[in-house]
């Protein structure tokens, strides 16, 4: 699975910036194949006033469709809104996204587990079962 990022900083103009967006998003959101849209809008950072404004995250099953989708006369159009924007103000990215398996991991059986804590006890006693 690929990923297209657009970062986008602090705007100067907010209902500015929301104005391009909001016309840029609709055209998005007609491009083909996209599998998953999100939207991250940034609240804060433990680091002082956050650089990043809002993120926009694009999933596709592949690099060739995502520039297939790049391509198309949408793709095109959504690319034109963009560029309305400042050209420092937004950065792109392409990501390769890896998730694993089943998302989390199991925790030992409880009878797993005690004989673990019994082995550890042992071993740092010294003594032997």
């Amino acid at each position: 699975m690929i990923k297209f990022i657009i970062l986008f900083e602090q705007p100067d103009d907010a209902d500015e910036f929301e104005n391009v967006y909001q016309d840029f998003l609709a055209l998005i959101e007609r491009m083909p194949d996209i599998l998953r849209r999100q939207v991250v809008h940034i609240t804060g950072s433990p680091q002082g006033a956050p650089q990043y404004y809002r993120i926009l995250e694009l999933y596709f099953d592949s690099q060739q469709l995502l520039q297939d989708a790049l391509m198309t006369p949408i793709g095109q159009e959504a690319g034109k809104e963009l560029r309305r924007l400042p050209d420092e103000s937004y950065k792109l990215l392409f990501a390769d996204v890896y998730e694993e398996e089943g998302g989390e991991t199991p925790a030992p059986a409880a009878d797993e587990d005690d004989a673990e804590r019994t082995q550890v006890e042992q071993a740092e006693t010294g003594s032997a079962g």
